[in-house]
């Protein structure tokens, strides 16, 4: 692993887990240098060199899904492994399997890793997918592949956007069924019309509310550190970061 990439601080035993940064790989500006998402402008070749010393160092395969900032989550199996397999549009994955990595791709959106017995997940969560239940349905489907109680899952956030920086409208704040005038611990008054949101406190607060016991990391801001992370918000044109999770 290269020593700049995150490592979880949980205690989930026999499981995998790191979050890339932007440090470490092929790619050269403004995607420099470890980008893992192909089609956005970066060279295919640099992003296949990135995604297979990714793989080499875990030893695993990530299976990156098509993200479309939903709520779907999808059940991998050895079939996603076989060449040609179709790409799932799903914001989240889960799996019993060994060999198999689920995988986050971020620039600003938050991924959470999850770890019960016998089953790993991984969400994309940006706004709209924390905000329609992503989280809650990756939860459920961890439990369901588990055989386990959400008390039994334990769930690391990773790097994203922070609350100094996640600038906000009235449409975020509805999306969360936040009364303006009330406010929300997680929704800071910035200007008119304008709100701070945290991204991470939201996300703890939903995955303390299932019943989930474990919750950490989630201490890392992409926006604050351009030599570390990669920010869509902050650079518009910028690589992907992923975070991955496996069985081992």
């Amino acid at each position: 692993m290269h020593p700049d990439w995150l490592i979880p601080d949980w205690h989930a035993r026999g499981v995998g887990a790191v979050m890339t940064t932007r440090r470490g790989g092929f790619s050269q500006p403004p995607f420099d240098s470890m980008n893992i998402r192909v089609g956005i402008g970066d060279d295919p070749q640099a992003v296949h060199d990135n995604q297979r010393l990714l793989a080499e160092a875990m030893g695993v395969t990530p299976v990156y899904l098509n993200q479309v900032h939903g709520t779907t989550v999808v059940r991998l199996t050895a079939a996603d492994l076989k060449s040609g397999a179709p790409i799932h549009a799903a914001d989240a994955s889960v799996t019993t399997k060994h060999g198999i990595a689920c995988a986050a791709q971020v620039a600003d959106c938050l991924p959470v890793l999850f770890a019960a017995p016998g089953a790993v997940g991984a969400a994309h969560a940006g706004w709209r997918g924390l905000a329609g239940g992503v989280l809650e349905a990756t939860v459920k489907a961890v439990c369901e592949a588990a055989g386990c109680q959400a008390g039994q899952v334990q769930t690391w956030l990773g790097a994203c956007i922070g609350p100094r920086h996640f600038e906000v409208g009235t449409d975020v704040l509805e999306a969360f069924q936040v009364d303006p005038v009330k406010g929300s611990p997680w929704f800071r008054v910035h200007a008119d019309g304008k709100w701070m949101a945290d991204l991470p406190g939201l996300a703890r607060d939903r995955l303390a509310r299932l019943g989930v016991a474990s919750i950490s990391g989630g201490h890392w801001c992409t926006a604050d550190d351009p030599a570390r992370f990669f920010s869509y918000r902050r650079d518009r044109t910028t690589g992907r970061m992923v975070a991955v999770v496996w069985l081992q």
